[in-house]
């Protein structure tokens, strides 16, 4: 996820693929291939082991959960991003959706809604009978809108009665009764930057016709397939050579808006970092994180699994959230066991941008890719970005240069909250959102320089990030292509491409 916020591009159409309702771009190679506010929301019509990585999950009796004066004692910042993603929500769904932050000790703990909680499928019964009276349950079954699967194994339960009214109420009964992972809140997923991570700061203004940084490979990902659920494409992403080819319709929901709404042009900035790295490879970009850059996990994971039967070689996700207890996404879990089945296929997920050794999720699950961000100097860690034994290797994420849109950006957030910026095709981003493509494109190349699958690439690519570990910091991947280190070192290339490595002032 992105630590600022800007947009992504890309190449050769081949098809438009629909998923789920959603919007979806199909991209080939080419060939070589009292704050000023600006609002502009427009509202229209319990875990096994091994889960976490290197980790456990927190003790008993911590992260107090209010939403009462949330905004307490919170960063400016943090309480207008918030905000900001409470109010898309209410608009999107003409106020029937609730999102709430629930609160731990001086931070804003994870986002959820109101009104509707998500249950394993084997103690739905035994939850029932929690919630609702014994005489009520076949009613509960039978009613329309009050149970959905969302996944084989997990359910979405809406509340109804008068015992729990609230989410946090009728989940401390449940894990009272039953345990912890029975039951939890349906979060909020999101690309945004700390109103609960990804990018770590809004798109900054960058010069017309600047070269993307890293620069572009001269080859590599071709016969790869990568799928990566974001805020879409923007419809002008074949102006720029390395996104040429794309069919961009009418993507990003924010395509062609003035001022640009936050979250627009996010995916498209991802999408061109990666195809940095591997210009050759097919991308499949979709919209799913079209309401403030983010989603509820219910309405995400159907389309997800759905997403299953495209052939991927490499599912990309710079989307993150905490969770209640930090407890693993259960139907994430339950996404992966299903992922499991396709042979060589790997998932890279962006760590987060809350400057945390707390586990952010999805990323933190022992089976994915986690990717945090380097800082300008490519030799420490970006302030922004989340640590720990979680967090796989680090990429650079701190001022990358790549696509974005064009026009004026208006700054939702403190301190910047009302300041104009003026954009002309490309940003400087920073965040964990753009430091996971490089890994995602470095991957893709040695699939098709090796012949080696998802997995397999993953692996050596890691033993490698290993090998070249910074203390302090932990394993670290760089970009290629063209340059060499500024201290004169000289290094095989990640991508087999040829280039060298640049650290850039080490």
């Amino acid at each position: 996820m992105p630590a600022t916020y800007g947009p992504r591009f890309w190449p050769n159409p081949r098809r438009s693929i629909t998923l789920t309702g959603d919007r979806s771009v199909r991209v080939r190679a080419r060939g070589r291939v009292a704050r000023p506010r600006a609002r502009i929301h427009r509202c229209a019509p319990g875990p096994g082991t091994g889960i976490l990585k290197n980790s456990q999950i927190m003790p008993e009796g911590i992260m107090p959960e209010q939403t009462d004066n949330w905004q307490e004692g919170l960063k400016p910042r943090l309480v207008d991003e918030i905000e900001y993603i409470i109010d898309a929500f209410r608009c999107a769904s003409d106020g029937r959706i609730r999102i709430k932050p629930a609160r731990g000790d001086h931070r804003i703990d994870y986002l959820y809604a109101e009104g509707q909680i998500l249950v394993r499928d084997e103690y739905l019964g035994q939850v029932l009978g929690i919630l609702e009276p014994e005489t009520d349950q076949d009613e509960v079954r039978t009613t329309p809108g009050r149970l959905r699967r969302v996944i084989a194994g997990v359910t979405l339960l809406t509340l109804a009665g008068e015992r729990f009214p609230t989410v946090l109420e009728a989940l401390e009964e449940i894990d009272r009764l039953l345990g912890r992972g029975i039951a939890t809140p349906d979060h909020v997923l999101t690309v945004a930057g700390e109103g609960i991570p990804c990018p770590a700061t809004e798109p900054q203004e960058a010069y017309d016709e600047i070269e993307p940084y890293p620069s572009v490979c001269p080859d590599g990902g071709g016969g790869v397939l990568i799928y990566m659920d974001d805020t879409g494409l923007l419809t002008d992403a074949a102006t720029h050579s390395w996104l040429a080819g794309v069919d961009a319709g009418n993507v990003d929901p924010g395509n062609g808006q003035e001022p640009i709404p936050p979250y627009t042009g996010h995916g498209t900035f991802v999408a061109g970092v990666l195809r940095c790295m591997a210009p050759a490879a097919d991308v499949i970009v979709t919209n799913v994180f079209d309401v403030a850059g983010s989603r509820l996990e219910s309405d995400w994971i159907p389309r997800l699994e759905a997403a299953l039967g495209l052939g991927a070689d490499i599912f990309h996700l710079t989307v993150s959230t905490h969770t209640r207890h930090d407890h693993p996404l259960i139907t994430f879990q339950k996404w992966l066991s299903h992922l499991r089945e396709y042979g060589g296929v790997i998932c890279v997920v962006a760590a987060g941008n809350d400057s945390s050794r707390r586990p952010s999720w999805p990323a933190a699950f022992s089976e994915v890719v986690s990717v945090g961000a380097l800082a300008r100097d490519w030799r420490s860690r970006a302030s922004f970005s989340n640590f720990g034994g979680w967090v796989d290797v680090y990429a650079p994420g701190r001022d990358l240069i790549n696509a974005y849109a064009t026009g004026t950006y208006v700054c939702q957030f403190a301190p910047y909250a009302g300041k104009e910026r003026h954009f002309y095709g490309m940003a400087k981003w920073s965040g964990t959102s753009f430091s996971t493509p490089i890994v995602t494109g470095l991957i893709a190349a040695r699939m098709s320089r090796t012949g080696e699958n998802g997995r397999q690439a993953a692996a050596a690519l890691l033993a490698e990030a290993r090998r070249a570990a910074i203390p302090g910091v932990g394993p670290i991947l760089l970009p290629s292509c063209g340059g060499q280190d500024a201290c004169g070192k000289r290094a095989e290339c990640g991508c087999g491409c040829g280039g060298q490595p640049r650290c850039r002032d080490c």
